[in-house]
């Protein structure tokens, strides 16, 4: 007979599922993978989650610690509906894009009189936000970014409302400033807004998945420390004051 593990174990096994999704993918990991993972049988696992399905699912929702962990009595996690955990990721991702700081500054007027040391820090605060709602869902953004090529949906919903609209909205600032006359571009406007989307992404999230940071510095990844730098290289990349 399988042995019980004690409830408060459910975030060991979402923080399991996580790493065995992120490591192997969705179709190769197993639920055996997560179970030898936590030292536990196969069978104790399905007390807490139905399936594949729902272990993917549990990972992307509570993995970052954003919603409250379910209480015993909902357990088993069930198995999500078709299109359910795409319009997870899209509820989360629409969540993030409405409360941007890059998204309030592209609905705001620029004023009449635009001082370049406001432009400096407005490109700053851009960047630092982007990078910081980022760590906010790394997790669930890795596990999406590993396994959306392998179900169809949720391709969809990553590669198109995620990360390319994100690359998108950067575009329109970086063209409406240049047009203002407030940025002087390095380059064309979509490969830049690309790198400085996927510059965050790569400190923000998938650094903190790669072994050789960890063997580097024990003390991990300092992201106020990196997000800062990331603003400051952007800013003296394009800002009309740093050239």
């Amino acid at each position: 007979m399988a042995r019980l593990i004690p409830e408060q174990r459910f975030a060991a096994v979402v923080a399991a599922a996580a790493r065995t999704f992120i490591t192997h993918g969705y179709q190769r990991a197993q639920i055996q993978d997560v179970a030898d993972a936590l030292g536990l049988g196969k069978g104790t696992l399905y007390g807490y989650a139905q399936s594949k399905a729902a272990l993917f699912a549990a990972a992307v929702r509570y993995g970052d610690g954003n919603e409250p962990l379910p209480r015993p009595e909902q357990l088993p996690v069930l198995t999500p509906g078709d299109g359910e955990i795409a319009a997870l990721v899209a509820a989360r991702l629409a969540g993030e894009a409405g409360n941007l700081t890059l998204i309030h500054v592209l609905n705001t007027a620029l004023p009449s009189t635009f001082d370049p040391a406001e432009g400096d820090a407005e490109l700053a605060s851009i960047v630092v936000d982007l990078y910081q709602r980022l760590t906010k869902h790394r997790v669930a953004i890795k596990l999406v970014d590993r396994c959306a090529p392998e179900i169809p949906e949720l391709a969809d919903v990553w590669f198109g409302a995620g990360r390319h609209a994100q690359v998108l909205a950067v575009q329109e600032y970086l063209n409406r400033r240049s047009q203002a006359g407030t940025l002087t571009l390095p380059g064309p406007a979509e490969p830049l807004a690309r790198t400085i989307v996927e510059l965050c992404a790569l400190w923000a999230v998938h650094s903190h998945f790669d072994p050789a940071p960890a063997t580097a510095r024990p003390d991990g990844i300092d992201d106020i420390a990196v997000s800062a730098m990331l603003a400051e290289m952007v800013v003296r990349a394009t800002t009309v004051s740093r050239r």
